[in-house]
Parts: C-alpha cells; structure tokens; sequence
C-alpha cells in the first residue's frame, strides 16, 4: 500500500519511470531479494499501475543487470555478482576521491553547518536503529560532498554504477559495529576537510569506500542464495 500510494502522489511525472525508480530502489534495499521471482500483474497491483509501465520497467532494470529475464519461465532479481561489486566500488571511489581537492575552493561556513547537521541525523537513525534512514542519510552526505566540490554531475554516473554495491552496503547496515565505523569515518572526513587536511581527508575516504569490499567475502558465505557462484551461473531458475 505505501508504494501504491507513493505513486499516486507523484502522478505528476511519467508513471513509467516512476515505476523503473520504485521497483530499482525495492531492489537496491533489499526489499525485492536476489533470486526472488517478480510477477507483473503482482507489481502492477501493488503500484496501482497498469502491467505495461511495469514491463518497461523490468526490461530497463534488465538492461541495469538487476532483473534477469529466463525466456518461456520468469523474470527473477538478479543475484549479485562480487566482480560487478568490485568494479562499481573502483568507479566510486574514482570519482569520490578525484573531487576532494576541489572541495575546499567552494565550501562554505554553511556548507559545514549542513554536513554536521546530515552527521548528527546520521547518529540519530543509528541510535533508533533506522537503517534505511541511516543509508538515505549516508547517500544525502556523499551527495553534499561532490556538490560542493562542483561537481554536480557526478552523482548520477556514481548512482548508476553502484547499484550491486548498494545491495551489498545494505547487507552490512544491521551490523551496529560497522554501521558505527562507517559513521565515524563520516565525521573524520568532514572534520579533516574543513580543518584544511586533504590528504587525511581522501585516505579516510578510501579507507570508508573499501570497507564494504572487506566484508564481502563473509556476506557472501552468509547469504550464498544472493550472489552468483564463482563459476559466474545464476542457479535455481
């Protein structure tokens, strides 16, 4: 019912790219899980939407690597593929740390005030075990930070590239230790930025974005069901 709602909110808008959008993000979160089958009529009833924007939509996600079609069976979530972690995690931190030493050109003293707002809401999800407004929250700070860096298009090319990534992150977030070192590592990063020590800054950085890399063999031994097999086969189609 929420997302049938959402939609019918934002009718504003093209239904079918509201409906690529809604059934992306229940992926990436983790809503929709690796392997899972998806039913058009089912989505298209939960949505509130005829099954045609929904098809459009599954082709498109398909086209992502995050539906897999199986010709005269089902269209099935893909699971995730540790290479195709590994290289959207490369691109991301490409790109992150390419726009630190441009940071300090255009920040400002309420550009500083907003990142340490975004940090205690951070903590605040953290401490109420929001995990989803912990991640969006997570998502808004790398925003700000290439934004006020100048580099206002980047964002999106980082979002299409990450979206294995983000399931991965996703598997990480009910782990309060780790959720509390990524946050942490929030705070060190923006502290050395406006302290004027952009070399801490961008090794803080790396370290932050190849944390999930480190953790990515125990999610793999912990939901094997979620990621492809080394041999690359998706099984149990």
């Amino acid at each position: 019912m929420a997302r049938r709602s959402r939609i019918e909110v934002a009718r504003g808008g093209s239904v079918r790219d509201q409906v690529y959008a809604l059934i992306r993000q229940a992926i990436v979160s983790l809503d929709l899980v690796p392997g899972q089958a998806l039913s058009e009529n089912e989505l298209a009833g939960e949505y509130g939407v005829s099954r045609t924007p929904v098809r459009e939509a599954l082709i498109r996600l398909a086209d992502d690597g995050l539906v897999e079609v199986v010709p005269q069976l089902r269209t099935f979530v893909s699971r995730i593929n540790p290479r195709d972690v590994r290289e959207a995690q490369f691109i991301r931190e490409t790109l992150e740390l390419a726009s630190l030493p441009d940071f300090a050109k255009h920040a400002t003293d309420s550009d500083a005030l907003a990142l340490r707002g975004l940090l205690d809401a951070q903590r605040a999800a953290a401490a109420d075990g929001d995990q989803h407004r912990w991640f969006a929250l997570d998502e808004d700070l790398h925003l700000s930070l290439l934004e006020i860096a100048g580099h206002h298009g980047v964002w999106p090319v980082v979002q299409s590239a990450k979206a294995h990534l983000d399931r991965v992150r996703m598997l990480s977030l009910p782990e309060p230790t780790l959720r509390a070192e990524l946050t942490g590592q929030h705070a060190d990063i923006v502290e050395h930025l406006f302290a004027g020590r952009p070399e801490r800054a961008r090794a803080v950085m790396a370290e932050h974005l190849r944390l999930v890399l480190d953790h990515l063999v125990a999610f793999e031994q912990r939901h094997p069901d979620y990621f492809v097999p080394d041999d690359g086969h998706q099984p149990g189609h």
